[in-house]
């Protein structure tokens, strides 16, 4: 615990030495007259004619064909839960560090002091001009999800809630290297999900679409199905009870993991224990991804019986993270100028990242976030589905 303390105090200081982490850097110089008379005034005068005889052209002539937004509204932040638009800026800020460093975009961060819907994407809708994507980031469930659906219908650029997609993304080309080393099929495999927020019901949305048959959804009051009385105003449980569990199972976490060959957790720390891994099958595959304290931990994980082990954390083998998927899926849909991001490119993207790993091993199911070639290999998998 002493150096976690460690890591957040640094943390602090580096922050606060630098008063942030992202800057704005000039592309070209302003040393002359010539300088500004090309930059500014009157030159800058013919791109915008240009633009304006054909809009297509602000990708040319402007920042957009490299831009991405990064947005918040400061209400599903980290494990921090809903500390407001200020409070969320630093992540933000090291989103757009991510997309620099592992994609070469620029990034800007928006936190927006709004949490109702409509005003919300009245907002971002109306500065879509500038970015080529708009990364959606640490918005709370359901909201996310009516977010997004409506962002996609009134913007002509991608909408990508990271939270929810990149998780999945990931969390599938896992899963698709674990299951080659524990040499069993998606199809036949019973998946246990701890956690019915944006991420749960994006990686089970995204391993049914790859063939996934059986999967149980757990909150903390257990497994998610249609009997449950307290989910009955709740569309987006009750969506997720018809689409899961198809055995109908009624129980706890605990009581859902016997017989399971996959965990994924997107919950809360110490849900789960070895003795509950134990009632799992032989060689099973445990992915406890909550931060930064994991749904359990690796040893103890192992010592239940644990085959594969993964977390959300950079200092175990087999790190969960989005950083994995997100750089290279903008760099790929903003390259083409993809309008949407889709479901096909998603599979697409989680495929590339298990091919990174052509001999997985339990301890290497997934390409390390510090690999060259990861976001570039993304990033073509998405242009060739645009």
């Amino acid at each position: 615990m002493a150096a976690d303390k460690d890591v957040y105090q640094r943390s602090l200081e580096l922050h606060k030495t630098n008063h942030g982490k992202i800057a704005l850097v000039s592309k070209v110089p302003v040393e002359s007259r010539e300088d500004l008379t090309l930059a500014y005034t009157p030159g800058v005068a013919e791109p915008c004619r240009a633009i304006a005889k054909n809009p297509s052209d602000v990708y040319e002539y402007t920042i957009k064909r490299n831009t991405v937004a990064v947005i918040t509204d400061g209400s599903a932040v980290l494990g921090l839960g809903d500390i407001g638009p200020a409070a969320g800026l630093p992540v933000m800020e090291g989103k757009c560090l991510l997309f620099k460093k592992f994609a070469g975009l620029d990034a800007f961060p928006i936190c927006v002091g709004t949490q109702d819907v409509d005003h919300f994407v009245d907002i971002v809708k109306n500065i879509t001009t500038v970015f080529g994507g708009i990364n959606l980031e640490d918005i709370s469930a359901p909201r996310c999800f009516e977010i997004e659906e409506k962002l996609k219908k009134v913007s002509d650029i991608p909408v990508f809630h990271d939270d929810q997609h990149g998780t999945a993304i990931v969390v599938l080309g896992a899963v698709i290297n674990a299951l080659k080393v524990i040499g069993k099929s998606l199809s036949e495999v019973k998946i246990v999900v701890s956690g019915s927020g944006a991420a749960g019901i994006a990686c089970t949305k995204l391993l049914q679409s790859y063939g996934a048959k059986n999967i149980i959804v757990c909150d903390r009051h257990g497994a998610i199905e249609l009997s449950r009385e307290d989910i009955h105003d709740m569309k987006y449980k009750i969506e997720l009870a018809k689409a899961t569990n198809p055995e109908k199972f009624k129980g706890t976490l605990a009581e859902a993991l016997k017989g399971a060959d996959i965990f994924l957790g997107v919950s809360a720390p110490g849900l789960v224990t070895a003795d509950m891994v134990k009632t799992m099958q032989p060689k099973s595959a445990v992915f406890a991804m909550a931060n930064p304290m994991p749904e359990i931990m690796p040893d103890e994980a192992k010592a239940g019986g644990a085959f594969i082990v993964g977390t959300g954390r950079s200092d175990f083998p087999n790190q969960i993270n989005n950083v994995l998927a997100f750089p290279g899926i903008f760099r790929g849909v903003i390259d083409v100028r993809a309008p949407q991001i889709t479901e096909k490119m998603k599979v697409a993207a989680a495929e590339a990242i298990a091919q990174l790993v052509p001999n997985p091993t339990p301890d290497k199911i997934i390409p390390g976030v510090f690999e060259d070639n990861v976001a570039s290999a993304v990033a073509e998998a998405v242009k060739k589905c645009a």
